[in-house]
């Protein structure tokens, strides 16, 4: 297999919403095989989860999930927005979900979810040193906030509305960083 990556000879959005444009985009392999797959098109600007961590609990927030039609637990998220850092976009959008700052932001991974569509990447932080301050954010309703004891992070995995991937993942990666058994 060949680590040059396909060359790109033509782009187009096939289709789009206020939210997404799929794009379709033809390849050319370097065994000269074509393809043409979808994806969705990137904003460029990113997104950010955040593993809020107060005295001994993991702060998490329970919200409507569109997608789902349900209501999820999961951690604080959010798109960077434009000028904005991703660990100023982290703190925004913790004090604007669950009413808190950091003063202590430690980024621990950058996430992808699926690769073979979505061109959008996510970076995962865990926020520490935390003191209240609330923002407005753009929930339409509030966000009920979940404190969770970190003695029991592995319990979360058993709760049904604890599901999304990468809030999964985030929990995996603050319980390495904090050295939880």
């Amino acid at each position: 297999m060949s680590d040059k990556k396909p060359q790109i000879l033509h782009t187009k959005v096939v289709a789009q919403s206020r939210l997404f444009q799929i794009e379709q985009v033809h390849l050319k392999f370097s065994n000269q095989v074509e393809r043409q797959y979808e994806r969705m098109k990137g904003n460029n600007r990113g997104a950010v989860m955040v593993v809020p961590v107060l005295d001994d609990k993991l702060l998490l927030g329970r919200e409507y999930a569109a997608g789902t039609h349900s209501y999820e637990l999961g951690f604080p998220k959010g798109l960077v927005d434009p000028g904005e850092t991703p660990a100023e976009a982290a703190n925004r959008e913790l004090q604007e979900e669950i009413g808190f700052g950091a003063k202590t932001l430690t980024h621990l991974m950058e996430l992808s979810l699926a690769p073979g569509y979505f061109a959008s990447k996510m970076q995962i932080f865990i926020a520490e040193d935390l003191y209240e301050s609330r923002l407005e954010g753009d929930e339409p309703e509030p966000i009920e906030v979940v404190p969770w004891p970190l003695s029991k992070w592995s319990e979360l995995l058993s709760e049904r509305d604890f599901s999304e991937s990468r809030s999964v993942s985030a929990l995996f990666l603050a319980q390495k960083h904090l050295k939880l058994k």
